[in-house]
């Protein structure tokens, strides 16, 4: 493994069906809230970079099949304070979304070195409360995205007329 980050990322939002997301405070961020976020360690694909974060950030276990690949990116400006972690003349990080539907707000297990509480908030609260562009872009977009996977499912069979 590179003492470098790689600056390919995920950004996972977990919510339930009701849009609750769940947010995590960075920890020594003064206030910094974020999804589920992380670097793609070594050649691991980005779905098992999404799935290693979760567990990693929040102790939740989840399935493959429970994860959903949005198919979207976003590349931005890594911010100066963090661009140690990265190889010297890297500035930009491209990061991949990802959600992950969980049937309540269930209780998270913090990894004390990276956050220090957790929230679960309506997602246009979640949407306001978190400080980067790219989280509150894919958070605002849920709704979107949730009725876009409901309409896709096959309607359930039905029964007598």
């Amino acid at each position: 493994m590179s003492e470098y980050k790689q600056p390919v990322s995920v950004l996972v939002l977990i919510h339930t069906p009701g849009l609750d997301v769940l947010l995590l405070e960075r920890a020594g961020g003064n206030g910094l809230w974020q999804s589920v976020t992380g670097s793609r360690e070594d050649d691991e694909n980005l779905a098992a970079t999404a799935l290693r974060e979760v567990a990693e950030e929040t102790g939740i276990q989840a399935s493959p099949d429970a994860l959903v690949d949005w198919h979207l990116s976003n590349r931005f400006v890594i911010l100066p304070r963090w661009r140690g972690r990265y190889a010297p003349g890297v500035t930009h990080n491209t990061e991949h979304v990802f959600s992950l539907c969980v049937p309540t707000p269930i209780p998270v297990q913090l990894a004390a070195d990276e956050h220090t509480a957790a929230l679960w908030l309506p997602w246009q609260t979640a949407a306001t409360k978190v400080f980067s562009w790219t989280n509150r872009d894919a958070i605002r977009l849920l709704p979107q995205r949730i009725n876009a996977a409901l309409q896709a499912a096959p309607l359930p069979p039905r029964f007598g007329a």
